[in-house]
């Protein structure tokens, strides 16, 4: 589900998301195994990707189906959903994602938290979970704005649009579009390790962030709750 690979000589960890035949969404197992692949890595960057057609089509759905409208449930999936993406921001190494493919919801949640976002030309975004009355909750709401600004992440997240590299440029949701993403992280990890981790410390300095997020998954609680029906006829 989660594999990882290693180039010694730039110091780079691969850490891909393996399970193309679902788009790469993610179980409570693949959250697990995507905070440990990140937690104990000691190489100066990570380089995260997906396998396959997708970049990650965010949580699986039939886990959240599963949840049968249970609010403790839910907000414990958020929770867990937001700890994955607090170690990917929280990580002293430089946390690279190459999206190629879609990257919906919680996938995206997760890309938000890289330190950089490199889109393929093909690649798109989007947070469809509002048309069947969800949103992001693995921190999205508290990301989204600090990337692309209040006014652009109030528009995609009410819409449920699905949006292409070239305007998640504009918007600042992606920072390059290139065909290999992965020779960002090389550039990245060519410069002085030292340095970039102190860099990375002093700008993403936030204090705020706990409580925002402790709100976001009890929120997300009760919409799974309210929309249980709505899940189950999705994934019908």
């Amino acid at each position: 589900m989660i594999t990882i690979d290693t180039d010694d000589r730039r110091s780079i960890r691969t850490v891909t998301l393996d399970r193309p035949d679902a788009r790469n969404a993610l179980t409570v197992a693949g959250l697990e195994a995507l905070e440990a692949a990140i937690a104990d890595a000691d190489e100066a960057v990570i380089y995260l990707q997906g396998r396959g057609p997708a970049f990650c089509a965010g949580a699986d759905l039939e886990v959240v189906g599963d949840l049968d409208g249970d609010r403790d449930r839910a907000a414990e999936f958020a929770r867990l959903g937001q700890r994955v993406a607090r170690t990917i921001e929280d990580s002293p190494a430089i946390v690279v994602a190459g999206i190629d493919g879609p990257a919906r919801g919680g996938g995206l949640e997760l890309a938000l938290a890289c330190d950089v976002r490199v889109g393929t030309p093909d690649s798109t975004y989007g947070e469809p979970g509002v048309t069947f009355g969800l949103f992001g909750a693995w921190g999205g709401t508290v990301r989204l704005p600090r990337v692309i600004g209040e006014g652009d992440a109030l528009e995609f997240a009410l819409s449920g649009r699905v949006i292409d590299a070239e305007e998640a440029r504009r918007m600042g949701l992606i920072s390059r579009i290139e065909d290999d993403p992965r020779s960002v992280a090389e550039e990245i990890a060519d410069n002085a390790h030292d340095a970039l981790a102190v860099l990375k410390r002093r700008l993403r300095d936030d204090r705020e962030r706990a409580t925002q997020e402790r709100h976001e998954a009890q929120v997300f609680g009760d919409l799974v709750a309210a929309h249980a029906d709505d899940i189950d006829a999705v994934l019908e």
